[in-house]
């Protein structure tokens, strides 16, 4: 017996670990109001929180995809996903910052290898002009994960406590491993793969048989890679900003309470949901219908969602918490269409054996971004207030479409783009 379109299943399960992958850590942004007046906590705390997470993940990326590549999807996606699971268990028995700081960076340990193994699986299980929409589709998983955080969590601590939350997500995400483990197969091996989309998914896929280990420092001296990973140390700043910082604005600078929060802080990631489906459709768009390569069109792409990014930066301007959260909606929606734009840029320029192990080092790169940001909004935001941050997210942003403009070149067509 086999399956019709099984890639598209295999995308969806992704999609489903990436959702799960981003509940996790969304839930400690939804909780923050609860949990730092119950802890007793200060906003400069609460960042070195958050700077905990981001630190480990971003240290922890390029080994994680380096693992991945090495050990293969199967057993190790299952083995990262249980281990953020157990890690975001154990933040429901922190007594204090510092302890919320631990678990949180366990947690970034592990997650780290979501993203790289959503991106191999891409490119293990998709031809090369099908991976900017499977690349979307599964990015999705990141705003659903944070859209479903704020009515998740804000109904576990109305019915029960901050604590219960933390429990509820890391349970939902061993539950996850579990089916990743007995779902999974490559392509090639697969019994529930007919040998029709077998042979369509292998032959759309330029040095899929390139032998060897990833090698960190073939990959670094590419100069394309400088101009991705550039480009996500410019731009995951916003990203961050959006999951980590909206619900704290919201309170502190639009005085809305808890209740306000989970009927609309979840909008912004609808909107973000729409913005990573939408990326993928614009570039298969103008590479057919004006001929150009795969590249080309993810460069127009990402330049199309750096220049929207002048959403949040317009925040300021408008005294109405809902035109706020109108805006906040137009940045998730412009961050993640140039973000899967990146991520599909990636699987266009490297090689299959390396994707993980790539993805890995650029999202590593990205996450210091997002690290130093966090940490320059909690010293200065309540000196001078989230405007200025805001507008510092689009200046970032715009500089990063420049880069990779600048520094990745159109690829050979044979090689998709």
């Amino acid at each position: 017996m086999t399956v019709r379109g099984l890639r598209w299943w295999i995308v969806l399960l992704v999609g489903l670990g990436t959702v799960l992958n981003y509940l996790s850590r969304s839930t400690l942004s939804v909780a923050a109001p609860e949990l730092m007046r119950s802890l007793g906590m200060t906003t400069r705390e609460y960042s070195y929180v958050v700077a905990a997470f981001q630190a480990a993940y971003s240290v922890a990326q390029p080994f994680a995809g380096y693992v991945l590549d090495v050990i293969g999807l199967r057993i190790g996606f299952a083995v990262f996903a249980a281990a953020w699971s157990a890690a975001n268990l154990s933040v429901s028995f922190a007594g204090q910052w510092t302890g919320l700081a631990a678990a949180r960076g366990l947690l970034g340990l592990a997650e780290s290898a979501c993203i790289p193994a959503a991106m191999k699986t891409v490119t293990r299980w998709f031809p090369v002009q099908e991976r900017p929409v499977a690349t979307g589709w599964f990015n999705a998983g990141t705003s659903v994960g944070s859209m479903l955080a704020p009515p998740l969590v804000v109904y576990c601590i109305l019915r029960y406590n901050w604590r219960a939350a933390f429990l509820v997500t890391g349970v939902l995400g061993i539950l996850w491993a579990l089916l990743w483990f007995i779902a999974y197969r490559r392509p090639e091996t697969h019994p529930l793969l007919s040998a029709g989309e077998r042979r369509h998914i292998l032959s759309g896929q330029p040095g899929t048989a390139a032998p060897g280990k990833p090698s960190w420092r073939g990959i670094i001296g590419n100069r394309r890679f400088a101009g991705i990973a550039a480009a996500r140390f410019l731009s995951e700043p916003a990203w961050q900003t959006i999951n980590y910082w909206i619900p704290i604005y919201l309170v502190t600078v639009r005085h809305m309470d808890l209740k306000a929060i989970a009927g609309f802080a979840w909008i912004p990631f609808l909107a973000a949901d729409a913005g990573s489906i939408a990326g993928g459709y614009l570039a298969l768009f103008f590479c057919r219908r004006f001929n150009m390569t795969m590249v080309a069109s993810l460069k127009i792409v990402v330049a199309a969602g750096c220049v929207a990014m002048v959403g949040p930066a317009a925040i300021g301007a408008f005294a109405s918490a809902y035109a706020a959260i109108g805006l906040f909606c137009v940045g998730a929606f412009a961050h993640q269409t140039l973000s899967g734009a990146l991520y599909a840029l990636t699987a266009n320029v490297f090689a299959p054996h390396e994707i993980a192990s790539t993805v890995g080092l650029t999202g590593s790169v990205g996450y210091l971004g997002g690290f130093l940001f966090s940490l320059a909004i909690g010293a200065i935001a309540g000196r001078v207030g989230f405007g200025p941050v805001f507008t510092s997210m689009w200046m970032l942003d715009l500089t990063a479409a420049g880069l990779v403009w600048i520094a990745i070149r159109p690829a050979r067509r044979a090689a998709g783009g």
